[in-house]
């Protein structure tokens, strides 16, 4: 009885220490971003979170009425304080949809402000280097299983 005890215990400390340093972790990272500034007024695109950090960022948001636009790409520039240009990206708008949510991962330094614009081809330079996805939690927590499973096996 001592012995299962003893590992319950075991158990419910590895379980703490999890839950504490997730908590931490996302604290951590997520007080790093702050509001970047959009220079725009395009009504047809709802920007809901634009933060950046001093290296890299992230811009989401929703494309209203995407079946109406007659532009097949979403160009979005990011611009430094000095309002130079740091990079562009482009989302392909799909007009079978009524909206459609994007999502945009960015590794630019020192981005301040961004633009939101529509067109219909892609221009040459300046294009930013494409980052994964964000990892979902479930993702997260399958990783850090498996990776119990081959240090404990």
């Amino acid at each position: 009885m001592d012995r299962l005890k003893a590992m319950l215990k075991c158990a419910l400390i590895v379980a703490v220490f999890f839950v504490f340093s997730d908590f931490l972790i996302n604290v951590g990272l997520n007080s790093t971003y702050k509001d970047i500034k959009r220079e725009d007024d395009n009504s047809l695109v709802a920007v809901y979170q634009a933060d950046a950090t001093y290296v890299n960022g992230r811009i989401r948001g929703l494309i209203k009425n995407s079946s109406a636009m007659q532009d097949k790409y979403l160009e979005v520039e990011l611009y430094s304080a000095r309002n130079v240009l740091m990079g562009r990206s482009y989302i392909e708008i799909d007009t079978t949809k009524e909206e459609q949510p994007f999502e945009i991962l960015f590794r630019a330094k020192d981005v301040k402000t961004y633009k939101i614009a529509t067109t219909n081809e892609k221009k040459e330079g300046h294009e930013l280097e494409i980052l994964p996805k964000e990892w979902t939690k479930p993702e997260i927590i399958l990783i850090t299983a498996m990776t119990f499973l081959i240090f404990w096996a």
